[in-house]
C-alpha cells in the first residue's frame, strides 16, 4: 500500500528512505536505518521485525539479498510482503511477494532499492529510478526527488495520505547526539509530498549551523529594513531602534523561533535568516 525508496551516498556515508502511502502515519511502520549499517523500508502488510531485524543482520555482515532471505524464509505471510535494502557498501536487494496486490514491484542497483505496491502503474517506480540516478546533490533531495517522480506519476492508486522521510549518519541529529540526521513525517494530508518538500526546506533552515559565506556584516539601510521587521513580528516596540536594541530584538527572535544555530555576534546575521524575517514579515502585514 505504499511505494518507498531506500538509498546510499557513498561520498557522505548517508543512508535514508523516502516513502508515501495511503495510509495514516507511514513514517511510524516503513523506514528503518542505523548509520554504519544500512537502511531498510519494509512495506505491504508490513511486518516491523523485518526493519529490527533486518539491521541486525546486516550489521552482522549478511549483503541486503542475504538478509532478504533470512527474512522472507522464515515468514508464513512472505508472499505479501515487500522489502527494500541498502547497505552501508551501497548493495541493494529489493523483494516483492507474488501475492502483493498490484501493481507491485521494485527495482535495485548500486547505492538504492525502489518498491511500490498497490500503484496506478510500473512507471511509478520508473520514474523514481531515473529521477534518482540523474539528480545530483545530497542524499535527502534526491531521495525526495524520487519520490515527487513517483508521486506525480501517479503513486499509490487509492490517493495520498502520508510521507515521510528519514536519513542518519554519524552524529548527525541536531546537537550530534544521535544518527539520526533526518526525520520528517506527514502523517495526515491532502498533499503529503509535497507538503514533506516544504519541511525539508525548512529542517535545513533551523537545524544546520550559518555557512560563513552567508554571515552579513549589516549595513546602514540593512539595519533599518531589519528594525522594521522585527517591529512588525512584535520583537521591537518601535521601527526605529538603535543598533543595541536591534541585537536584542534579534536575540528574542532567534531564541523564540529556535534559530540558535544560526545566531551570530552583534551587527551580523546569516543572510537566510534575515530573508527568511523578511518573507515572515511580508506575510504577517498581509494578513
Amino acid at each position: 500500500m505504499t511505494f518507498s525508496i531506500v538509498g546510499f551516498d557513498e561520498k557522505t556515508k548517508e543512508l535514508g528512505i523516502a516513502v508515501a502511502s495511503k495510509f495514516l502515519g507511514v513514517g511510524a511502520v516503513v523506514p528503518f536505518a542505523k548509520a554504519g549499517v544500512g537502511a531498510i523500508a519494509t512495506q505491504s502488510l508490513a511486518n516491523l521485525s523485518y526493519g529490527v531485524e533486518g539491521l541486525e543482520l546486516l550489521e552482522k555482515g549478511l549483503s541486503p539479498l542475504e538478509v532478504v532471505e533470512e527474512l522472507t524464509k522464515k515468514d508464513d505471510n512472505a508472499a505479501w510482503r515487500q522489502v527494500g535494502i541498502v547497505d552501508v557498501t551501497g548493495q541493494s536487494a529489493t523483494y516483492t511477494g507474488e501475492d502483493c496486490y498490484d501493481w507491485a514491484g521494485g527495482a535495485a542497483a548500486k547505492n538504492y532499492a525502489i518498491q511500490g505496491n498497490i500503484l496506478v502503474n510500473q512507471q511509478v517506480v520508473e520514474q523514481m529510478e531515473a529521477t534518482f540516478e540523474q539528480t545530483n546533490g545530497p542524499l535527502p533531495e534526491r531521495l525526495l526527488a524520487a519520490l515527487l517522480a513517483g508521486d506525480a506519476a501517479g503513486g499509490d492508486s487509492r490517493g495520498r495520505q502520508s510521507a515521510a522521510l528519514l536519513v542518519v549518519k554519524e552524529n548527525g541529529s541536531y546537537g550530534g547526539y544521535t544518527d539520526r540526521y533526518i526525520d520528517l513525517r506527514i502523517d495526515d494530508h491532502h498533499d503529503p509530498v509535497q507538503e514533506l518538500s516544504r519541511l525539508l526546506k525548512l529542517r535545513h533552515l533551523y537545524f544546520e549551523k550559518a555557512d560563513q559565506a552567508d554571515v552579513m556584516t549589516l549595513t546602514e539601510s540593512q539595519q533599518s529594513q531589519l528594525a522594521e521587521h522585527l517591529h512588525t513580528l512584535g520583537y521591537l516596540e518601535h521601527s526605529t531602534a538603535t543598533a543595541e536594541e536591534i541585537h536584542v530584538g534579534l536575540d528574542r527572535y532567534h531564541h523564540t523561533e529556535n534559530f540558535e544555530e544560526r545566531q551570530q555576534p552583534s551587527g551580523q546575521i546569516d543572510r537566510k535568516v534575515f530573508e527568511y524575517i523578511e518573507e515572515q514579515a511580508k506575510g504577517f502585514t498581509a494578513k
